[in-house]
């Protein structure tokens, strides 16, 4: 069973580090990657058919037979849910969520939002609502559909935006296992330039104009 679980993290390893090194420089060539990541050409070979395969990554041919590596919106989402999944079995990851957090929290009172719902019932919205009382912003409820809870940390949990009675100024996405698609629900509510985003999550601003689905 170990095995199989360290087998699966390895793999998840190869897989966030190839889509990172995609999204850095699409033209680095397989050889690069293969001694960026420490691992085989072949393997790097096999791996970047599999992410093609699955829609997370495209090619395009470039000139003197090289290839040009481009993530698509799958696999920006695809490496945004990894590097969630890597920091939280990681102990630097409530660190780095504070660190966020306190960040996106500057942010927020930078833009003159003082009252703020968070996108996702998790870890993260714990380190937020935390982060939240030495920052002076308030929390006024928890956005998460699939939650069973009324209430988690002292915030009231719904299942929509609609459902919040309280005013609010802004949305924080804090949903650690769908953070893309908790992005895409809080900017279709609220409009992009009123939901933030820890870095940690890897959530890509929208550009305007374009359609958040």
């Amino acid at each position: 069973m170990d095995r199989l679980l360290d087998a699966e993290q390895d793999n998840e390893r190869i897989v966030l580090g190839l889509l990172t090194s995609v999204e850095t420089d699409g033209e680095r060539s397989q050889r690069h990657i293969a001694a960026e990541l420490g691992i085989a050409l072949g393997l790097v070979n096999a791996y970047l058919k599999r992410c093609v395969n699955k829609g997370l990554v495209k090619v395009n041919n470039a000139p003197a037979r090289r290839y040009v590596y481009y993530l698509t919106p799958h696999g920006f989402a695809e490496k945004s849910r990894l590097t969630v999944q890597y920091l939280s079995n990681s102990f630097s990851f409530f660190r780095t969520a504070k660190s966020d957090c306190t960040q996106v929290l500057d942010a927020a009172k930078a833009g003159g939002f003082s009252r703020l719902v968070l996108a996702g019932q998790s870890d993260l919205a714990e380190i937020a609502i935390l982060c939240a009382v030495e920052a002076s912003v308030d929390i006024v409820g928890i956005v998460d559909p699939h939650s069973q809870l009324a209430r988690f940390v002292g915030i009231d949990v719904f299942k929509s935006y609609a459902e919040v009675a309280q005013h609010f100024d802004a949305v924080i996405v804090t949903d650690l296992s769908s953070p893309s698609p908790a992005f895409e629900t809080a900017v279709l509510a609220l409009g992009a330039d009123r939901v933030l985003a820890p870095a940690l999550l890897g959530l890509r601003p929208l550009a305007k104009g374009v359609s958040a689905t």
